[in-house]
């Protein structure tokens, strides 16, 4: 999700250009894209804000470090159940051209030292979360662990259509682990914006898989659009941004939010919902690929309003 932006020096001022940041060594970079970046990214973020959410008013400089701490132990884990999914699925991974790059796919890096690396991984973030956070928030991160690299991976996705619906429940956690590192404890609050995720997660991962149904077919992995059609599949895309909708309400309901929440979700639940109904109605794969995009910027802007609110009211 960052950019890296180049460019040439200006004629006589080469002297005075800072030095350009160096690269991460080769193997560095290929164990970093284990912990595939941009999914992990989004899941600190979402963390965070349910760290924040639990937080009344401004965070103190303390609140401040052990959001800071919380993230890092939070990123640890997931970026370990992101490699270990990269050992469970590199012969699937070699067969797709979306994950064909992974280390693991391409023989880069051997299953023992992915392995050692998750392992290293995941034990520092529990040992993190544990020691500097709380054990609450270290068993709900190591059961998310579980349920993603284990009981979703291994269980669920090859065996049923309805597999990313199910296993999202893990998905949808990173709010509730984030609000649990603040308080020690669970409330309604987390859990609404948990349910927010999950109800988000079909129809996002579903466009992708729209116009990735052939990557899918080779893999043998039972996806809507392989077991069930594309026709089928845009339905359920549009159906479940309605859902959504309703969902992304529930901030509001509860009163954990405001107006300005309100505008923000209902004017992103509505573009998602346009985004849906195109896609069912004119089906094209770039218009899949563009409801794919634009469902990780309505969560991130959703919950980017959510904290707004939080501060201003």
């Amino acid at each position: 999700m960052t950019a890296v932006h180049t460019s040439e020096p200006v004629a006589g001022t080469a002297s005075a250009a800072p030095a350009p940041a160096r690269p991460l060594p080769p193997r560095a970079r290929q164990f970093y894209a284990l912990t595939k970046p941009g999914v992990v990214q989004l899941i600190v973020f979402c963390a965070f804000i349910g760290m924040v959410m639990a937080v009344p008013g401004l965070p103190t400089v303390s609140e401040w470090l052990r959001m800071a701490v919380a993230s890092l132990g939070i990123w640890c884990v997931a970026g370990a159940a992101a490699a270990v999914n990269c050992i469970i699925e590199q012969t699937m991974d070699a067969r797709m051209k979306r994950t064909a790059w992974r280390p693991t796919a391409k023989g880069e890096l051997t299953n023992r030292q992915t392995l050692g690396f998750a392992a290293g991984l995941g034990l520092g973030g529990c040992v993190i979360l544990y020691v500097l956070v709380n054990p609450l928030t270290m068993w709900l991160t190591f059961a998310t662990f579980i349920g993603y690299a284990i009981i979703y991976t291994v269980v669920l996705k090859p065996m049923t259509p309805q597999n990313i619906v199910i296993g999202g429940a893990s998905g949808a956690m990173p709010p509730v682990l984030g609000w649990a590192a603040m308080t020690g404890q669970l409330s309604p609050e987390a859990w609404i914006m948990c349910l927010i995720i999950f109800l988000w997660t079909p129809p996002h991962f579903w466009a992708l898989a729209l116009y990735r149904v052939e990557d899918y077919r080779k893999s043998g992995l039972p996806m809507l659009p392989v077991t069930h059609g594309n026709q089928f599949t845009r339905s359920h895309v549009f159906l479940y941004t309605w859902v959504l909708f309703a969902g992304c309400l529930m901030p509001f309901v509860y009163g954990m939010s405001s107006w300005i929440y309100l505008v923000a979700a209902v004017v992103l639940s509505l573009m998602f919902c346009w985004y849906g109904y195109r896609l069912w109605r004119d089906y094209s794969d770039a218009l899949a690929r563009k409801t794919f995009r634009f469902s990780i910027l309505h969560l991130s802007l959703l919950f980017s309003a959510l904290l707004v609110d939080h501060y201003v009211f």
